[in-house]
């Protein structure tokens, strides 16, 4: 039995989606904090489970029979990230998974500025201490966060950001289905495994991208941090989030995104989408 939690987001939902290609949904259970969102699945005959991290007793019956459990990363700033998965994997032992696939990141480290790498890495030396099978997908910075990194250049026609480094900026759909590859591997990853685009430019190649694409002259200018929150939050951005987000640029004048490997396009056996690509089609 295949367990995936997150399954109404887009990355695990979307992982269920290249599972059913491959495997019979009998064989597939889901897990949700709200069943009913989860519906869909069970209208294809998916088994739809109710669990919730912060509900540590509901866990080891949602994973229960997993021979592999998709351990989805809490995506909440304001969440105790390590605490949640701490009770995920305390379940997983308890239930018996046969092995757990955590959705990580890339840059995970106890000492990366980005927050969710600290906690990443912290979920990781718990996989490592369980005593499970586990393989951590660290999944490159997705592409479609350029939405809001890259702030409103296409009226402006500048993109300011408070730090600049390279970023393997990847695909969300393409993680996706590189993690249903390595679920069907039978065990062939261990460990943690890099799942990045195969190039990573940095903020100012992106302005130097969208000037080719638009046809248009983009600037690039990095900007005081402190000027930068302030504009962060004088938009309406609450200045939690901004100081969170602002570690994700210093992480990456830092070196911790800068990675690439042909991990990925191993696995999904196709070319991964590139920025270029993405700007296009945005």
């Amino acid at each position: 039995m295949i367990v995936i939690t997150g399954a109404t987001g887009a990355l695990n939902g979307a992982t269920v989606e290249h599972l059913l290609t491959q495997v019979p949904a009998a064989e597939i259970a889901v897990v949700a904090r709200d069943t009913e969102k989860a519906r869909s699945f069970a209208d294809r005959g998916i088994e739809v489970r109710y669990g919730d991290y912060a509900v540590p007793d509901s866990l080891p019956g949602a994973f229960t029979g997993a021979d592999q459990l998709l351990l989805v990363s809490s995506s909440d700033p304001a969440a105790d990230a390590v605490a949640l998965h701490r009770a995920a994997i305390d379940a997983s032992v308890a239930a018996g998974v046969g092995r757990v696939l955590y959705t990580s990141h890339q840059g995970a480290a106890a000492d990366t500025p980005f927050g969710p790498g600290r906690d990443h890495a912290a979920t990781e030396q718990l996989l490592a201490e369980s005593g499970l099978a586990w393989t951590s997908l660290r999944n490159g910075f997705y592409m479609h966060s350029l939405q809001w990194l890259l702030g409103p250049w296409r009226e402006t026609s500048v993109i300011a950001v408070p730090a600049d480094g390279a970023v393997s900026w990847t695909s969300r759909s393409e993680a996706a289905e590189a993690a249903a590859a390595i679920i069907l591997s039978g065990g062939a990853y261990d460990g943690p495994v890099t799942i990045t685009a195969g190039d990573a430019p940095t903020f100012e190649d992106i302005a130097a991208i969208a000037s080719e694409v638009t046809g248009r002259a983009v600037r690039f200018e990095v900007i005081d941090p402190e000027d930068w929150i302030r504009a962060q939050t004088a938009a309406g951005t609450p200045e939690f989030m901004a100081h969170f987000q602002l570690g994700m640029y210093q992480a990456a004048a830092h070196g911790y995104f800068n990675g690439t490997d042909p991990l990925l396009h191993t696995l999904i056996d196709h070319e991964p989408q590139t920025v270029r690509d993405y700007l296009a089609g945005a």
